[in-house]
């Protein structure tokens, strides 16, 4: 099946990574629904060989993956304290105050606008999964329950005036319409406004192997080069940037109306990194395919030999990302026995595809399990940290990606 590339519209004729079919990451299971059939979708992420965007084809529809969601931010201390940092940063550098305006689009719990909450400025959070609006709500966080575009845009604008800030973080590659998206801030961002756009970045995708960041949830992931021109397209301008270690190597990209600040030197350094690495051709993302087989093929066979020799794997947090690897890696509930998860939203459910049952924490002290599998990498550390106490009776912490790690506690 052709389909064409959602920000220039040109065909996509070139595969950057063909992982199967496998269903949602995030469409948790009851025990009720375990011996229904479960639909899945192929997970094909092709490049446009005009822009370099890669993309994945919609499955379904935006509507129905993220209007009602399981995943709160508030359950990861370290993006809480992500969070903080960039916060008091931006209220610093942009000499924000209460006469201004702070917009967060998929503002999630309200975890990063609770620090202008604070801080006496006033903000407003736009989030699409209601019950995660509502969550936000509750702890004093202006939150709207919409989907972020033109329309939205213009209906805050009329109501609350232009924004002096807007932030999203991680939010870009879940854009089925990145054109309405990116004009969203066209329309609401005020004259001297910045926005602070935060996206993983595939340079690191490509050189780590991250290809469980790859799900129908993500349509899009993005290389600075693919930005630019994206941002130019509707009248802003990208005038700096910063590499971020999250989620395993992320770019923050500042934005502005075109000409309203000047570039910093870290705009062009990047562009020269990426340059190097082959990015701004379509040659530097082949060969991607390869390495996700090699990945696979270590990991199945860990399990597999653990198994034989009668040690139990469990494995830690039940993220979208991990359901991606144990899918197109063919895993299930006789390799890793069960997956613990923070979040109580997610306790009692199954993982997708694989069918491992999740649970508190408390189930890994209560089973002592031979091996426990960090799901969520970008968070090791702070993992094996909570964790560490496996260490007391022989436990070993996992990795898989970019290739099988033992890991000691943080």
């Amino acid at each position: 099946m052709s389909f064409s590339c959602s920000f220039c519209k040109a065909p996509l004729k070139h595969t950057f990574a063909d992982l199967g079919t496998t269903p949602l990451a995030n469409r948790y299971l009851t025990r009720e629904m375990l011996g229904q059939p479960e639909p899945s979708y192929p997970l094909h992420a092709r490049i446009c060989d005009r822009c370099l965007l890669v993309q994945v084809e919609p499955a379904v529809s935006a509507e129905d993956l993220f209007g009602e969601y399981a995943y709160f931010s508030s359950y990861s201390t370290s993006w809480l304290e992500h969070a903080r940092r960039f916060s008091e940063e931006a209220i610093r550098r942009f000499r924000l105050g209460p006469a201004s305006r702070v917009v967060e689009i998929a503002s999630n719990d309200g975890y990063l606008l609770r620090n202008f909450v604070t801080a006496g400025i006033p903000c407003l959070g736009i989030e699409p999964a209601r019950n995660i609006a509502e969550s936000a709500i509750k702890s004093g966080v202006p939150t709207v329950a919409e989907f972020f575009g033109r329309e939205t845009a213009k209906k805050v604008l009329a109501q609350r005036g232009a924004a002096n800030l807007m932030v999203a973080n991680n939010v870009l590659a879940h854009v089925p319409d990145i054109n309405d998206f990116v004009g969203g801030f066209a329309v609401l961002l005020a004259s001297g406004g910045v926005a602070s756009i935060e996206v993983p970045h595939i340079l690191q995708l490509i050189e780590q192997t991250q290809f469980d960041t790859i799900y129908h949830e993500h349509y899009s992931y993005f290389s600075f080069y693919t930005l630019e021109k994206i941002f130019a397209a509707h009248g802003l301008h990208i005038f700096d940037v910063a590499e971020l270690p999250t989620h395993g190597g992320s770019l923050r990209v500042w934005v502005c109306y075109a000409g309203a600040h000047a570039p910093t030197s870290a705009v062009e350094r990047l562009r020269q990194k990426e340059m190097t690495a082959g990015l701004s051709k379509l040659e530097g993302y082949q060969g991607f395919d390869a390495k996700v087989k090699s990945v696979c093929r270590e990991f199945t066979n860990f399990l597999n030999l653990q198994k034989k020799k009668g040690r139990q794997v469990a494995a830690y947090g039940a993220a979208a990302k991990g359901n991606t690897l144990l899918n197109v890696c063919h895993v299930n509930a006789t390799q890793i026995s069960y997956v613990c998860d923070l979040s109580p939203a997610k306790q009692g459910y199954y993982l997708p595809g694989s069918h491992i049952p999740i649970f508190s924490p408390d189930k890994i002290r209560q089973t002592k399990p031979d091996f426990l599998v960090i799901l969520p990498w970008n968070i090791a550390e702070e993992i094996t940290q909570q964790m560490k106490d496996i260490t007391s009776w022989g436990g070993q912490f996992v990795t898989a990606i970019p290739s099988l790690q033992m890991k000691v506690a943080a």
